[in-house]
């Protein structure tokens, strides 16, 4: 749906993700603003706004995904543009939230990274933010302005039902570990299909080891679900055993890809048939294998900015 705006807000973008920056530019109607963001020959960024943004609402999207501190580094010089422009109000429109999972202290002398970010960006002049499935809710609390965190699942689950309809009563939603069970249940309770979880422990970082699957999967087709997939080892490794103990088939879905390191390669080796993304962040040539299909978020967003600016309650669309 194209919506009709008020002449006084105005939506730029850095260069984290330009494809959907423009998409949801367009489903409200509007074209991107006048920005240059680049860099100097010494790696610094600059960033030039060439039209007047006095009193706007300001809406900026950038994804902080890989390079993660370029493109924040982008997103914070911007936004101090904007407040130093007069802008009226700035909202940081971030699909994927860099440094999500630095929320709290695992280890002695760990910082809260998340935390850290979320203080730079209400210091640079962020009014308010605007994001998607946040690896830990909870990040809401670690800032001191308006957080919308809208979710994913429901685009996940409208794919699903598009594409298998009544077939759907063959499937199980798993959750690939004991942290992501929350958003599995309600992503199994929207298609009304049953609930495995793995359980599985993990030696160090990016290392993941099954332990044991809770629920029936034997002859079953199945759907895993996480927010995130990184270098892909907890839901590759989460699909092989998944095959092994007797599932017929393994899709998986996330929010956001961020398939760093050997993420693709495991992913074609792996046992899953489809791996179902959203596009908060863009994935380059190299990535888009045909094992991988993307949801565009760019409606759900494109409706939540229009709410915001227009004072509108964004709670419908949570559901």
């Amino acid at each position: 749906m194209i919506y009709s705006t008020g002449s006084n807000m105005k939506v730029f973008a850095c260069n984290s993700n330009r494809a959907l920056a423009e998409a949801i530019a367009k489903r409200l109607g509007m074209t991107l603003g006048d920005a240059e963001v680049e860099k100097f020959s010494d790696g610094e960024i600059s960033v030039k706004i060439n039209e007047t943004i006095r009193g706007a609402d300001v809406f900026i999207i950038q994804s902080t995904s890989y390079p993660v501190n370029d493109n924040l580094m982008e997103l914070l010089i911007m936004i101090d543009a904007m407040k130093r422009a007069s802008a009226g109000r700035i909202t940081a429109v971030m699909p994927y939230y860099g440094y999500a999972r630095q929320d709290r202290k695992a280890r002695a002398r760990d910082p809260i990274s998340a935390k850290l970010v979320a203080n730079i960006l209400t210091s640079a002049g962020a009014n308010r933010v605007l994001t998607m499935d946040l690896h830990c809710a909870q990040i809401q609390g670690f800032f001191d302005i308006p957080v919308d965190n809208l979710i994913g699942s429901p685009l996940l689950t409208g794919f699903y039902e598009q594409k298998y309809g009544e077939e759907l009563k063959d499937f199980v939603a798993v959750s690939p570990d004991l942290g992501s069970v929350t958003r599995t249940r309600a992503f199994a309770e929207r298609l009304n299909i049953p609930l495995a979880i793995i359980d599985k422990r993990r030696p160090k970082a990016n290392v993941s080891e099954i332990m044991n699957i809770i629920g029936d999967v034997k002859g079953k087709k199945v759907i895993l679900v996480d927010d995130m997939i990184d270098t892909a080892g907890t839901i590759t490794n989460a699909a092989n055993a998944l095959k092994e103990r007797g599932a017929v088939e393994v899709d998986a879905c996330c929010t956001h890809a961020v398939l760093s390191g050997p993420a693709i390669k495991r992913i074609e080796d792996s046992a899953i048939t489809e791996l179902l993304v959203l596009d908060t962040i863009e994935l380059p040539e190299d990535k888009r294998i045909k094992k991988i299909t993307t949801v565009s978020v760019d409606d759900l967003f494109a409706d939540a900015i229009r709410c915001i600016h227009e004072g509108i309650s964004i709670s419908q669309l949570f559901d």
